[in-house]
């Protein structure tokens, strides 16, 4: 099913890195080459940088393409997600900057979260099933344990805040949360963290078959909290999580040489009981 023309010819990748903003380049892979994955949905965001990570082949997608061209509701995840799935990524780390609706959670520490609430409105397709082959997934689960505990074990080992649970609110935006809003999110709906892009990449990352996980770089307290924050406070600390971030994933990823284990994770079988 999930068949493209990559150019050039033969490039293929094992692990896929989705950056978010801020993270336009990966700087940590070895012989960059940019190809073109052409896609039934269209063009994915950006090139994608296929290389090396030690002797891993790893593909590079800048989430919101290089220059941030697409805001959270325009970008087409179905092509970023279908192009990876042809590259024959297999595992897939989503790093992603998110707003922290807890006093605990704090600006410049990394979340990875375990669950999520879908609140966005108008995201196209979030199935690659449109029909006439219906499939219902099951997301009780929808992140990778395996690769979730990866990361939990890079950020420590590195020395860096890291909350190994969490429930990641994705709004629509590309507006911020109203503080009343805010308040449901966080006091009624008890979510950790908030973000704009997590829905539908994990959908169809789950359907694609593709261990999925997300790094989340807390950049600031939403408004909840009724403390103002500067553009420049939250560029400082973005910059920060960002360069952390690489080093996490230049940890993680050597670790990500071979194929995912179903015993440790049903993402790789998620449609063996999902076709009606």
């Amino acid at each position: 099913m999930f068949g493209g023309i990559v150019r050039p010819e033969g490039v293929r990748a094992h692990v896929g890195i989705i950056g978010g903003s801020g993270l336009y380049d990966p700087g940590i892979v070895e012989e960059p080459v940019e190809v073109r994955v052409s896609t039934p949905y269209g063009n994915p965001s950006d090139f994608i940088i296929v290389g090396r990570v030690g002797d891993v082949s790893v593909a590079f997608l800048p989430r919101h393409g290089r220059g941030h061209r697409y805001p959270p509701h325009a970008i087409n995840y179905r092509a970023n997600i279908w192009a990876l799935k042809a590259l024959g990524v297999k595992w897939v780390i989503s790093v992603s900057a998110v707003g922290s609706l807890r006093e605990d959670y704090r600006p410049g520490d990394f979340v990875v979260p375990d669950q999520f609430i879908d609140m966005t409105k108008n995201r196209g397709s979030y199935t690659f099933f449109d029909g006439p082959i219906t499939v219902h997934v099951s997301m009780a689960d929808p992140f990778c344990e395996d690769l979730r505990r990866r990361l939990i074990e890079a950020a420590r080992g590195l020395g860096y805040t890291v909350h190994s649970s969490g429930t990641y609110i994705c709004i629509e935006g590309p507006r911020f949360s109203t503080r009343a809003e805010s308040r449901v999110w966080r006091e009624v709906f008890k979510a950790d963290i908030i973000g704009m892009t997590l829905v539908p990449e994990v959908n169809l990352a789950c359907e694609a078959q593709m261990c999925y996980a997300t790094l989340a770089m807390v950049t600031d307290y939403d408004v909840w909290a009724e403390r103002p924050v500067t553009a420049a406070e939250v560029e400082k600390v973005m910059k920060q999580n960002v360069e952390r971030a690489r080093e996490i994933l230049y940890r993680v990823i050597p670790q990500l040489k071979g194929d995912p284990d179903p015993g440790m994770c049903s993402c790789c079988r998620a449609l063996e009981h999902a076709v009606v």
